[in-house]
C-alpha cells in the first residue's frame, strides 16, 4: 500500500457519501487495513487532506491546461470563457469524487483565498481568464458568475445521477455540458431590452424602504445560527449553542429534539421570512424583469442585515443539507414571478432555478470579502455585516442581468 494507494481511497470515500465528512477510519475501512496502517504514511487526518488537496490541483490542471491555453489565445473573451467552462465541465462530471472533494476543501471560504494561487504555480493565471475586456470592472466578474453557476449545475447533476458518469457514451457528455452551457449563455431568458430599460436605482431604494426587520427576534435561533456560521453544520453541536445562548445544554431539549430538528427550526424559520419578503416585493410590479430584481433584491437586503445566518448559508452553498425540505418555499419564490416559459416547466426544474438563484446571491455576498483580501474573523458576524454593507449595489445588478439573461446580458 502507497501513499498514492491512501489518496485514491480518500477521494473514493469522500464521493461516497454526498457533500459529507470523512474519516481515516473510514479510508482505512476502504482500503481493507487498520488505522494504524495509515498513520505509517499519514502523521493524522490534516496530513492525508494536504496531500489530496496537492493530487487534485495536480490533476486537474493538467486537465484543463490544453484548454487553457486555447482559452487565452481566443479573441473572443466570452468564447475563451466557456472553453474553459466546457474543460471544467468535462472533469467535473467525469470525476464525481474529486468534484465532491473540491466542494468541500476548494471551493470554501476558508481557502477561497488560495485558489487563485495553486492555479499559478502550475503555470494557469485565471485572471486572464477573469479580466476581459467585456468585464464591467465590478465584483462578481463574468468569469466568477460563469464558474458558480458550473458548480451548482455538476453537482445537481451528481446528486441526481449518482454514478451515471461511468456509463456516458461522449453524445451523453455532450449534452451534460450543452445543457449547462445554455444556463450560462441564456439565463431565464428574460426580455434584453426591457432589462435594459429597468430603473435599478428606483427598486433598490424601494426594497430597502419594504425591507422586512420581522425576522426571528428569537435570541435562541440566534445564537443557533452564530454556532453555526462559526462551525458549520456538521460540526456544530448541542454543547455550542448551549454556550452561545447561556442555556445549559439540558436547557436545549426543551426547544429542540436533537441536533437535526435545531437545525431544521433555524433554516424553516428563516426561509419562510426570506421567502414571504421577496414574494412581498415581487407582488409590487407587473413586470417580470422588474419582480425578479425586486426578489434579488429583497434576499440580497435580507441577508445583509443577518449576516449571522448568510455565514450559516454559505457553508450550505456547496453541500445538499437539509435544502430538499425547503422545496415549496423555493418554488413559492420563483412562481410569483410573472415567466411565462419558466412556469410550463416541471416542478422539479422550477425548484432547481430558485436554488440556483439562491445558490448566486449567497456566493456573491460571500465571496466579496475574499475577493478583495478582508482578513475576517471567521465566527465574527458583526464584521461581516459591517463588510457586506460595502458592497455597491452594481454588483447585484450585474449578477441580476446574468441571472435575468446570461453572459449575453453582460455585454453591455
Amino acid at each position: 500500500m502507497t501513499k498514492a494507494d491512501i489518496i485514491k481511497a480518500a477521494f473514493k470515500v469522500w464521493g461516497q457519501d454526498f457533500y459529507s465528512t470523512t474519516s481515516l477510519s473510514q479510508v482505512s475501512q476502504e482500503l481493507g487495513v487498520t488505522k494504524t496502517a495509515l498513520y505509517r504514511h499519514f502523521k493524522d487526518k490534516d496530513a492525508l487532506l494536504k496531500e489530496m488537496y496537492v493530487s487534485y490541483f495536480d490533476d486537474f490542471t493538467a486537465f484543463i491546461m490544453e484548454s487553457y491555453k486555447k482559452a487565452i489565445s481566443t479573441a473572443d473573451p466570452s468564447e475563451s470563457c466557456l472553453i474553459i467552462m466546457r474543460t471544467f465541465a468535462k472533469y467535473y462530471i467525469l470525476n464525481r469524487n474529486n468534484f465532491i472533494f473540491s466542494l468541500i476543501q476548494v471551493y470554501n471560504r476558508k481557502e477561497s483565498g488560495n485558489i487563485r494561487e495553486e492555479f499559478l504555480v502550475r503555470g494557469i493565471d485565471l485572471s486572464l481568464l477573469s479580466q476581459g475586456k467585456e468585464e464591467n470592472g465590478f465584483f462578481p466578474s463574468k468569469f466568477h458568475l460563469v464558474m458558480v453557476t458550473l458548480l451548482f449545475w455538476i453537482g445537481q447533476f451528481h446528486q441526481q445521477k449518482p454514478g451515471k458518469k461511468s456509463n456516458l457514451n461522449s453524445q451523453e457528455l455532450d449534452k451534460i455540458i450543452s445543457d449547462i452551457e445554455s444556463h450560462i449563455k441564456n439565463g431565464v431568458g428574460l426580455n434584453m431590452e426591457v432589462v435594459n430599460l429597468i430603473d435599478f436605482q428606483k427598486l433598490e431604494e424601494q426594497s430597502l424602504k419594504q425591507l422586512s426587520i420581522k425576522s426571528w427576534d428569537n435570541p435562541l435561533l440566534e445564537a443557533v445560527s452564530e454556532a453555526v456560521a462559526e462551525a458549520g453544520p456538521w460540526n456544530v453541536s448541542m454543547e455550542m449553542v448551549a454556550r452561545q445562548s447561556g442555556l445549559s445544554k439540558s436547557g436545549l431539549y426543551a426547544h429542540f429534539n436533537n441536533k437535526q430538528d435545531m437545525l431544521e427550526k433555524l433554516f424553516m424559520t428563516e426561509f419562510s421570512v426570506i421567502i414571504s419578503s421577496a414574494k412581498e416585493q415581487i407582488e409590487t410590479s407587473i413586470i417580470p424583469e422588474e419582480q425578479l430584481y425586486l426578489g434579488i433584491m429583497s434576499i440580497v437586503n435580507h441577508l445583509r442585515s443577518h449576516p449571522g445566518f448568510l455565514m450559516s448559508l454559505e457553508w450550505l452553498k456547496t453541500r445538499k443539507v437539509f435544502l430538499e425540505k425547503f422545496t415549496d418555499k423555493l418554488q413559492e419564490f420563483i412562481e410569483k414571478i410573472q415567466m411565462e416559459h419558466i412556469k410550463q416547466q416541471d416542478q422539479q426544474y422550477l425548484f432547481f432555478i430558485a436554488q440556483w438563484i439562491l445558490f448566486m446571491i449567497v456566493s456573491t455576498l460571500a465571496w466579496w470579502p475574499y475577493i478583495f483580501n478582508r482578513k475576517l474573523p471567521e465566527s465574527n458576524s458583526n464584521t461581516w455585516g459591517k463588510i457586506l454593507k460595502e458592497i455597491p449595489n452594481e454588483s447585484f445588478r450585474t449578477l441580476f442581468r446574468f441571472i435575468a439573461l446570461g453572459t449575453e446580458g453582460l455585454k453591455l
